[in-house]
């Protein structure tokens, strides 16, 4: 497969990325603020929202197992170009509503557009090293993205609020683009369609695999570690590095960094194992955690350094498990509900992290803009990832012969 090809289906991940920022970093702080919205009901509404998003994933591969995976992306473009828009210009009244609805369509559209996606890329990669690749221009166009999404609503408006109710109308356009350069010039490859079993069987089979297994236990435990950062990234700048108008380079620091360091990571995975790059990239992160716990008002460059850091790390685990996942998924013959079940529990990761992050925090008396519970927001930023981290890096490297595939 020639390299404009490889960069022609990875350019889809772009506007993708783009719209995942806003959605799973701005929206908490953006409604709480925006819309006066308390962090126990926003919480509660996230968590509601992101477990329906996540339960029909593994229907949703299931069935890009049973159609042309190519259609079904096409398909779920436009209710997710939609709720996009109409989930971040949220009206005066009834945000709540507005909020769960506009997530419901967002989450419908780009979950069925990213299972099939992914599908798509397990068809046309012919063998490890070349799903490998497809894997990383996907995830580095993807980081592309979020970086143009974490930079632009401080380019477009004065204030954040603004900034990210204008954002919502660029994603149109550069979906579209993508979607037609990625049409035009990407084959459909050679699907493996599933037979026609039910869905239920369907799932066993994934869940018979021990590999497959296993490698979802490392993935939870770091998605766990990543998503928490995530979450609560906004209010850490914010509140405990008193530097809310940093936060827009930060993110675009960090994730420039994550795209830069792909290559490395696939040329580290060829020479040493995919395996080994991932771990090296775990302690990577364990160091960053530590780090960012010590810091305080106005350490920004300090935290600009853990952001490099961490950044590096975000690389590998962008690229490798998905691959890991990408070349168990064809063994099956069932690759889109492989992905089915990984995209499950990345959002569950994700729905889990602010569903219970955020009440608790409002528990332990932290308040957005202010200075109580601030030793509480440090903890759930950097040392429970940390730990989690060390968990996800434990269990690797007990089953790393298992998953070097």
């Amino acid at each position: 497969m020639t390299n404009g090809r490889i960069l022609s289906y990875g350019l889809l991940g772009l506007p993708l990325a783009f719209a995942a920022l806003p959605i799973y970093v701005h929206v908490p702080r953006y409604y709480a603020e925006t819309a006066g919205m308390e962090l126990a009901l926003l919480g509660f509404i996230l968590l509601g929202a992101r477990l329906l998003d996540a339960g029909i994933d593994p229907w949703l591969g299931w069935l890009a197992d049973r159609v042309s995976r190519p259609r079904m992306v096409a398909l779920a473009l436009l209710p997710f170009a939609i709720g996009f828009v109409a989930l971040l210009n949220p009206p005066a009244e009834h945000s709540a509503l507005w909020l769960l609805g506009s997530l419901a369509l967002t989450y419908l559209g780009f979950s069925a557009a990213s299972v099939a996606y992914q599908a798509w890329g397990a068809d046309i990669g012919e063998d490890s090293a070349l799903r490998t690749r497809l894997t990383a221009a996907r995830e580095g166009f993807g980081l592309l993205g979020v970086v143009l999404a974490a930079a632009l609503p401080a380019v477009l408006a004065a204030s954040l609020s603004d900034g990210i109710a204008r954002l919502s109308w660029i994603l149109p356009p550069l979906l579209l683009i993508a979607a037609v350069t990625t049409f035009s010039r990407v084959g459909v490859g050679k699907p493996v369609l599933a037979a026609s079993q039910p869905l239920l069987p369907s799932l066993r089979r994934v869940f018979a695999d021990p590999a497959f297994r296993r490698l979802l236990m490392v993935f939870v435990a770091n998605g766990i570690a990543a998503a928490l950062p995530a979450t609560l990234f906004l209010f850490f700048v914010a509140d405990v590095l008193q530097a809310e108008s940093a936060s827009g380079p930060l993110l675009a620091l960090y994730f420039i960094v994550g795209a830069a360091s792909l290559p490395l990571w696939v040329m580290l995975s060829a020479r040493r194992g995919r395996v080994f790059a991932w771990l090296l990239a775990m302690v990577v992160s364990i160091l960053a955690f530590a780090g960012a716990s010590l810091l305080g008002a106005g350490d920004v460059w300090a935290f600009a350094v853990i952001c490099i850091a961490s950044g590096l790390a975000l690389g590998a685990d962008l690229a490798l498990p998905a691959a890991i996942a990408a070349d168990l998924g064809e063994r099956q013959g069932q690759a889109g509900a492989c992905f089915g079940v990984w995209n499950f529990v990345a959002k569950l990761n994700l729905a889990l992290a602010a569903g219970l992050s955020l009440p608790l925090l409002g528990a332990l008396g932290y308040v957005p803009g202010g200075s109580a519970g601030l030793p509480a927001l440090t903890f759930a930023y950097a040392l429970l990832p940390l730990a989690f981290k060390a968990l996800a890096g434990a269990l690797l490297w007990r089953w790393r012969h298992t998953l070097e595939i």
